[in-house]
């Protein structure tokens, strides 16, 4: 039995803002996006299928979810479990090769579908498909830049997005912003941050302070509560937060004591990186709530891995503060070692951090790997750490959904503003 990941990753713009995500997928050791036997495609099409029957409703709502379809795919009728508002129908050159899948293309395209071709390349199936497509997507590291450079011509000649993927690198990314790409999508791409914050007023900011104080292993309520208490918007964000219908409270939270209570220092540890770095002034740029989520994202895949990962030998609230700090050198302009050095973080998560060492370094490589769709890496990881290959998937989107959720009780009310004075319902709990 082989194994099966699906795998959402961003596309930006060139300044950075999301423009949608690719749900890549692999399945019975066949990559999705590719057609060979029929066996295979019909067996890589009923897991997708399954798992898109019980996921669309929820998991990939309220995005633009770029997905590329198999023959059998488009038979089934799979992209109508998508509202045509969040989808994007990608075509691989099987499809194209192929009559009766063209048939189905151009049914959902006249049905309002946006449409995708992957490796779009100068030949003649595919510049016959130019009317009917809105999205051509290039191979940064396989098409030459000439090339490049004519097929984003002729796109935006004829009011068509050009994408370029596979940007792994640095030259790459600056490679695409000079070819004047629509949307980039890649490792790098996901890890790209325009700018970053000084790493001196960044370590003596009241949010870093803060973090370090609830990251301690007894923290201490008065220190919490005074360093809040001196910062106007994490005071009005944790009051935002504990006031929220999240925690459907009968009584309203009206001080800074009072809101960590209702949260608890648990719930506070896990919020306060997002909490305070959502609303930090350095951070009001393009595509920053999207590299805090992501943040979110690994801490808690890293806590619900350590529910099945043998012998690594830390916590499941060490493992969330490992993902959660793992970004860090993205979002200060200092070395990771350096800013890691003013947390209060056990020496072994420091090492998985910055060297990748013991077990909890495969633990944070695998998050890594599942992250960058490194379908091998995941599964050797995976069977190393005793961690079920088959729960990899759900464990993913689960994670995904709660990051999404807690994101927008975060976010609700634009930052600076005073609360409401009336409070929420109780009745309105998740």
């Amino acid at each position: 039995m082989g194994s099966k990941y699906i795998v959402r990753q961003p596309i930006k713009d060139p300044v950075g803002k999301i423009l949608g995500y690719e749900i890549l997928y692999y399945g019975e050791n066949q990559a999705f996006t590719v057609d060979n036997a029929q066996a295979n495609d019909f067996a890589s099409a009923d897991t997708i299928y399954s798992f898109l029957t019980q996921n669309s409703t929820t998991t990939l709502k309220g995005s633009l979810n770029f997905m590329t379809f198999t023959t059998t795919l488009l038979m089934k009728k799979t992209p109508r479990l998508f509202d045509k508002s969040e989808l994007v129908i990608q075509i691989n050159d099987s499809v194209i090769i192929h009559p009766l899948s063209m048939h189905f293309v151009n049914q959902f395209a006249k049905e309002g579908y946006k449409i995708a071709v992957n490796e779009f390349q100068f030949a003649p199936r595919y510049l016959a498909l130019l009317d009917s497509i809105d999205y051509i997507k290039v191979n940064i590291r396989t098409t030459p830049e000439l090339a490049m450079h004519n097929i984003i011509e002729v796109a935006h000649s004829m009011q068509k997005k050009c994408i370029l993927t596979n940007i792994e690198t640095d030259s790459d990314y600056r490679k695409a912003q000079m070819l004047k790409a629509d949307g980039l999508e890649g490792a790098y791409v996901a890890e790209q941050m325009t700018t970053r914050v000084h790493s001196s007023a960044y370590l003596q900011s009241s949010f870093f302070r803060l973090m370090v104080a609830v990251t301690r292993d007894e923290p201490d309520v008065d220190e919490i509560e005074q360093l809040i208490s001196m910062d106007a918007s994490l005071t009005y964000n944790l009051l935002k937060v504990a006031n929220s219908a999240y925690f459907a409270l009968r009584h309203r939270a009206t001080t800074v004591h009072q809101a960590i209570m209702t949260l608890g220092l648990g719930q506070l540890k896990q919020w306060v990186y997002l909490l305070s770095a959502s609303v930090s002034t350095e951070a009001a740029e393009a595509g920053t709530a999207e590299f805090l989520k992501r943040s979110f994202m690994r801490a808690s895949f890293c806590r619900e891995l350590m529910k099945y990962a043998k012998n690594v030998p830390i916590t499941q609230a060490e493992a969330y503060l490992m993902g959660m700090f793992s970004t860090l050198n993205y979002l200060v302009d200092a070395p990771l070692e350096e800013i890691l050095e003013e947390l209060p973080v056990s020496d072994v998560v420091k090492a998985a951090l910055v060297k990748k060492e013991g077990r909890c370094g495969k633990l944070y490589e695998l998050v890594l790997s599942y992250e960058a769709a490194n379908w091998n890496a995941i599964t050797t990881l995976a069977e190393e750490l005793g961690i079920p290959n088959q729960l990899l998937t759900n464990i993913y989107f689960n994670c995904m959904e709660n990051v999404d959720i807690l994101w927008e009780q975060l976010s609700s009310t634009a930052a600076g503003q005073v609360p409401e004075e009336e409070s929420p319902t109780a009745e309105s709990g998740t």
